[in-house]
């Protein structure tokens, strides 16, 4: 009987060498192909999503410091209607388009929130020249803290649009080459390639200019 136990301990102990071995080669498998990129598509993905969001966030900062902007320019020059409308229109423009964090997948819908945003760039820029032409407009405190604010505003949608450019490009750019190709046929299939931002001409990266000084 005890030759039986002995046994039957030297079985489970080679049994639980055997698994820790087994377990110790998973772990170093693993590692290994962490270390070949196999979370390089799902890392770059969520930069993406996470950089758009911010490209978002300061579209609707934009977006939010229009009806004040507008409010004030009318009060000293509510003749300039057609440019105060067109500001207003294209805000509205933006502002019924559906957004949401799936619109970076789709090509066509990206584009149309690219070709308003720029229309809203444009109509705010227009305006910028009226406002030049009304100086105490120009020295209202509300009016020189709304430009303020929206100056810091273009800043950060131009960083905002360009960290995503980047970060587009890193994720299109792993799925394309070696290894993230192979990794993206076999695990990530269903992860499309994605569009970006195109500037339509030389200036559309740049912000409207707000500096009245």
């Amino acid at each position: 009987m005890n030759a039986t136990l002995k046994h039957s301990r030297q079985g489970h102990h080679q049994l639980s060498k055997g698994r820790g071995w087994h377990l110790a080669l998973i772990a170093v498998i693993a590692f290994g192909l962490s270390g070949c990129g196999i979370n390089n598509i799902p890392s770059f993905d969520e930069n993406v999503k996470a950089t758009w969001a911010q490209v978002q966030n300061q579209y609707q900062r934009r977006a939010d410091l229009i009806p004040n902007l507008v409010k004030t320019v009318q009060a000293y020059a509510a003749h300039e209607k057609e440019t105060l409308e067109a500001v207003t229109e294209a805000r509205a423009k933006v502002n019924s388009m559906q957004v949401n964090s799936d619109i970076i997948n789709d090509p066509a819908k990206l584009q149309q929130f690219e070709a308003a945003q720029s229309q809203l760039s444009s109509a705010l820029s227009r305006l910028m020249v009226v406002v030049e032409r009304y100086p105490d407009l120009k020295a209202n405190q509300n009016f020189l803290a709304l430009q303020s604010q929206l100056e810091g505003t273009e800043n950060r949608i131009s960083v905002a649009r360009r960290d995503y450019i980047a970060a587009v490009e890193r994720y299109n750019r792993e799925i394309r080459t070696f290894p993230g190709r192979i990794w993206h046929t076999v695990l990530y299939s269903d992860m499309p390639l994605r569009d970006t931002f195109h500037a339509t001409t030389e200036d559309a990266e740049k912000a409207p200019e707000v500096d009245f000084q």
